[in-house]
């Protein structure tokens, strides 16, 4: 059983930064592709981006640009730097091990002024 904890959620104001991690622990025999979703109110959960074992990245075309995706593979950590935030990136963000398609619980971040 793997259990995948995210954090560093908040609000911010327009133009803002935050960075979000997420640690993986529990069974895990290696870790290869992770990935940051994110849900609003009243919308369907959406892809943000995604990193390989090896560091090959993916975004989604609205935050590419803006959110960079690391990892730190001795930690079991995957963060999420998030730059020039606009209020349209306000949602609930969610990390996923693609492996056993396990998903933490949600970290919360705001873009309000």
């Amino acid at each position: 059983q793997v259990q995948l904890v995210e954090s560093g959620g908040g609000l911010v104001q327009p133009g803002g930064s935050l960075r979000l991690s997420c640690a993986a622990s529990g069974n895990i025999f290696d870790i290869y592709t992770m990935g940051w979703y994110r849900q609003a109110p009243g919308k369907q959960r959406e892809f943000v981006a995604s990193i390989t074992r090896s560091g090959t990245t993916s975004y989604a075309m609205s935050v590419k640009g803006r959110f960079t995706i690391s990892r730190d593979s001795a930690k079991n950590t995957v963060y999420l730097q998030m730059n020039s935030l606009k209020p349209e990136d306000t949602a609930v963000y969610f990390c996923r091990l693609y492996s056993t398609d396990s998903w933490g619980q949600g970290t919360q971040v705001t873009v309000s002024s």
